[in-house]
């Protein structure tokens, strides 16, 4: 009988069998499930070893037709030869193989992290707090700031345009959590419509501003329509779709566009009506103020625009933030399940999502244009809505502090790399890689609530959706 009930079952106090499989029968009440047997842990060096092995070699496969293979031009002119070089290809599959086995081992033999006290986030807060008027300063005196030269102010341009994309995406991606792998859509239709009515209509670029955000924004609401229904991949699919065919029409419609040659000759902005001239003469802003005639001027003047553009975009996201439809876009980004029991239009929130995230990059778009005086598609393609939406990561999903850190550190902290040429885009990508190891959240990890009741406390990344749409 104990052989047969060892079979069948368990007997315990109520004389009700229970089964081997840990899970109480109907009727059971008093009944404690057994506990399953752990497997046991594999070797760590062992499996380090192999899982490093495994990185290697997918290593080499890409870099032998990347790195290892190199066309040149043959002497005189004369055609192309192919150069090898399996030294590199070596050394790369090596630094994989010796990563990847220390992180591995790293993984294993660290102690167990623990949660995040509520000390600790009020410092890191108390520090967030000091940090962004600290950067605000610097940036409103960077240009009067000593040893400042022309370099370091087209950097300063360069990395605030970026800022000011990262916080327009941040609507879409951060608050909205629509995956929006196609926002350099909008950011060359303001280019081009400022181009287009400041060449054609004479419009200076004060009247065309507002134009080309206007026109961005109703871009975003006809890519709004067709992806109110996708999430996730096929909503991503569907923008890089969108930022695609927008960059073909523009190369394809030549009598608007110039196509591939583009378009030149696209007027300056101008100081209330004072040009910048470098050789001064009557009308011109250094004429008129009685200043040594500089193109230095026109520069500086440049980096004040699009610095008070990128703070008119910040300040504009954090008040719709804390208005009912900021808060309709977090709670979307969180379940649009919910949202829609809630009784929230999810339509009107995606629409207006994707309509003021695609003006501000309209904005944008129209101030490259003048800063450049000339664009081309070459100038949208797809590398240019991964990098803002790198940034975007890279500094937390919704955190403006953040983005603004990663598009300093992206594009402004990279140019210390240029002198590397081609192995450039190798310490970049392999600098991404490890953000996002060290902070898988994100620079800035935590998140202000925006309406609290009583005292109102951050609270962790972890808590806010990764918004996938």
């Amino acid at each position: 009988m104990s052989g047969a009930g060892s079979v069948l079952g368990t007997p315990h106090e109520g004389g009700v069998p229970r089964s081997d499989d840990g899970v109480p029968e109907p009727g059971e009440m008093g009944g404690i499930p057994r506990a399953p047997i752990p497997a046991s842990p594999r070797p760590p060096l062992t499996h380090a070893l192999r899982d490093a092995a495994i990185a290697a070699l997918v290593a080499a496969v890409l870099f032998v037709p990347l790195v290892g293979l190199r066309t040149d031009v043959g002497p005189g002119g004369g055609g192309l030869i192919l150069r090898t070089r399996w030294s590199d290809v070596a050394i790369l599959v090596a630094i994989t193989f010796a990563g990847r086995l220390l992180l591995n081992i790293w993984e294993h033999f660290r102690p167990a992290s623990s949660p995040r006290s509520a000390r600790r986030t009020a410092l890191l807060t108390r520090i967030g707090t000091f940090v962004a008027p600290l950067l605000l300063i610097f940036a409103i005196s960077f240009p009067m700031l000593p040893g400042t030269s022309r370099y370091g102010l087209d950097l300063g341009i360069l990395v605030l345009t970026y800022v000011m994309l990262g916080w327009g995406l941040n609507i879409v991606v951060g608050l909205a959590g629509l995956l929006d792998l196609g926002y350099v859509a909008f950011y060359a239709v303001g280019a081009y419509a400022y181009a287009l009515l400041s060449t054609t209509f004479g419009l200076s670029f004060w009247i065309c501003l507002p134009l080309a955000g206007i026109l961005a924004a109703f871009w975003g609401v006809a890519l709004g329509f067709p992806v109110l229904r996708l999430r996730g991949d096929y909503l991503a699919i569907v923008t890089l779709a969108f930022g695609e065919i927008i960059r073909i029409v523009l190369i394809n419609w030549v009598s608007l566009t110039g196509g591939p040659n583009g378009i030149s000759g696209i007027p300056r902005p101008t100081f209330f009506g004072l040009s910048f001239s470098a050789g001064g003469g009557p009308g011109s802003f250094a004429d008129f103020f009685g200043l040594e005639p500089s193109p230095t001027h026109r520069v500086v003047f440049l980096y004040y625009v699009i610095l008070v553009l990128a703070l008119l975009t910040n300040w504009v996201t954090l008040r719709l933030r804390r208005q009912p439809l900021g808060r309709a876009w977090e709670a979307l980004r969180e379940d649009e399940i919910a949202c829609r029991a809630l009784g929230i239009n999810v339509t009107n929130t995606k629409l207006t999502a994707f309509a003021i995230g695609a003006m501000f990059g309209g904005f944008a778009g129209a101030f490259f244009a003048t800063r450049q005086a000339f664009i081309s598609p070459e100038s949208f393609t797809f590398i240019e809505s991964a990098i803002i939406l790198a940034i975007v990561v890279l500094g937390g999903l919704g955190s403006q502090l953040g983005v603004a850190l990663a598009a300093l550190v992206m594009i402004g902290g990279f140019e210390a790399f240029r002198d590397l040429e081609e192995w450039r885009m190798l310490v970049f990508g392999g600098a991404m890689v490890v953000i996002m190891v060290w902070r898988p959240r994100g620079l800035v990890s935590t998140r202000s609530p925006s309406i609290s009741l009583g005292k109102r406390k951050a609270i962790s990344g972890d808590l806010v959706g990764e918004g996938h749409g």
